[in-house]
């Protein structure tokens, strides 16, 4: 679906999204805003899809409570199945006895 749209088109769905979890959880453009310590042209802005800094739109997330999500939006990266096995090799594959001559 995300593949299908326009850079503005994804951003104008973003921003609908953002107005929604606002209107949810009853807070004026203006209290965003102020919580987010951003103008309220900022969160006009987001909401329209029109682009802004990326900080911004992180000031606005954490106000709203969504910043977790920014895990799913860009997921660490996990270790490869050829990493594993190089981590694996280097394990001890015995373990001597120092006392032992």
């Amino acid at each position: 679906m995300w593949t299908e749209l326009s850079d503005p088109a994804i951003l104008a769905k973003l921003g609908q999204r953002i107005k929604d979890y606002r209107l949810q959880r009853g807070m004026k453009q203006s209290d965003v805003a102020h919580y987010s310590c951003v103008g309220i042209n900022t969160v006009y802005k987001i909401e329209k899809g029109q682009p802004v800094s990326t900080i911004l739109i992180i000031s606005v997330l954490r106000t709203l409570g969504l910043l977790e999500n920014l895990e799913v939006l860009v997921p660490e990266i996990g270790i490869t199945p050829l990493q594993l096995l190089k981590i694996q090799e280097k394990k001890a594959k015995r373990i001597r006895d120092k006392n032992t001559k």
